[in-house]
C-alpha cells in the first residue's frame, strides 16, 4: 500500500474518534475542567500514573481527583505535605505509593511557583528549533527530580532508589518515555475535541508518539517499525514513519491508532476483530501476534 492510501486511511480513523473512545482514556480526566491550568495540572498527574490496566488507572485517578475538587490547580497551589501528611492516606497504584502521589503534588506545586505553569517550567530545557523534544525531556525529568522532596521524603529527600522516579524518565535512560510522550501531546497538540491546545512552547511536530504496548504491537503491523524494543529509539522510527504522512503534526493519528487495541480489542492476531478493522488492508499480521 502507498503512503498516500496509508494516510488516507489513517485520516479516517482520525475523524471517527469518537467520546466512547475518549472515556475509556486517561486524558477524559482533563475534559472535566474548563480551566486551562486545571487541565494543565490534571493532565501531568493523569499522564504520570497512566500505567496498567484501563480499570486501574481509572481507579486510581478517581481517588485523586475526587480529593483535588473543583479545582485541581487550586488544590496544588496549597498543598502542604506536612499539614496534609494524612492526605491520600493508603493510596497506592501498582508501584507507587501515598508518598509518590504527594511528592508529584508537591513537585507541580514547586513549578508552578518557580515558573507560573508546568510549560514555563519545561521552556527552560526545550529548545523550539529542535527536531524533537529529547533535549526537553531529557532537562524536564532532570529537573523534577532535582527539587526538594525533604518535606515529603524526610531530610534525606528523594532516594536513588524511590519508586517516584518511576514517574519521570528521561530519553536519556533509553526508555520510550510513554506517559511523558503522552503528556506533552495532550498539551500541545491543537484543541480537536481530544487532545487540549494549551501549550504553544512545543511545536505538534516536535512531539514524539507515546509507545505503549497497543502502538508497539501496530506500528509493526503498519510497517512502521522493525525494533522489538519499545525504546525511546522505538518511539523516534515510528514518529518518522507517521511524518512522512503529517510532517506538522506526526502523532495526531496516535489517539486513534492506540484505541484500535485499547476500545477496539486488536490483539495483532488473526481473527474476527480483524473483518472489520479499519486498517487491515495495511496489516502486516503475524501469527505469533
Amino acid at each position: 500500500m502507498s503512503g498516500r492510501s496509508l494516510k488516507a486511511t489513517l485520516e479516517a480513523l482520525y475523524t471517527g474518534r469518537s467520546l466512547r473512545h475518549l472515556a475509556n482514556d486517561p486524558l477524559s480526566f482533563c475534559h472535566r475542567y474548563a480551566d486551562p491550568a486545571d487541565r494543565e495540572v490534571t493532565a501531568l498527574i493523569a499522564a504520570v500514573f497512566a500505567y496498567g490496566s484501563v480499570a486501574v488507572i481509572k481507579g486510581s485517578l478517581e481517588r485523586i481527583f475526587d480529593q483535588l475538587g473543583r479545582s485541581p490547580a487550586r488544590f496544588v497551589d496549597r498543598f502542604e505535605p506536612l499539614r496534609q501528611s494524612e492526605a491520600f492516606a493508603g493510596f497506592k497504584h501498582r508501584f507507587n505509593s501515598a508518598d509518590d502521589l504527594r511528592a508529584l503534588l508537591w513537585a507541580i506545586r514547586q513549578m508552578r511557583q518557580q515558573a507560573g505553569s508546568i510549560e514555563r517550567f519545561f521552556a527552560r530545557f526545550h529548545d523550539p528549533r529542535a527536531e524533537t523534544v529529547e533535549a526537553g525531556l531529557n532537562g524536564f525529568s532532570a529537573a523534577v527530580l532535582h527539587l526538594d522532596y525533604r518535606t515529603v521524603f524526610g531530610p534525606t529527600g528523594l532516594d536513588a532508589d524511590s519508586s517516584f522516579r518511576f514517574l519521570f524518565p528521561a530519553p536519556a535512560g533509553g526508555s520510550a518515555c510513554k506517559r511523558s510522550c503522552m503528556f506533552l501531546r495532550w498539551v500541545a497538540r491543537p484543541a480537536d475535541g481530544i487532545d487540549l491546545g494549551l501549550w504553544t512552547t512545543v511545536r505538534p511536530s516536535q512531539l514524539v508518539i507515546p509507545v505503549d504496548r497497543h502502538i508497539e504491537r501496530i506500528g509493526r503491523l503498519l510497517g512502521l517499525t522493525t525494533r522489538r524494543t519499545p525504546d525511546w529509539r522505538m518511539a523516534l522510527e515510528i514518529t518518522a514513519g507517521l511524518r512522512r504522512l503529517a510532517p506538522d503534526d506526526p502523532i495526531r493519528y496516535d489517539f486513534s491508532i492506540c484505541h484500535l487495541g485499547i476500545s477496539e480489542g486488536c490483539s495483532g492476531k488473526s481473527g474476527p476483530t480483524c473483518r472489520k478493522c479499519p486498517i487491515a488492508a495495511h496489516c502486516q499480521r503475524r501469527s505469533d501476534g
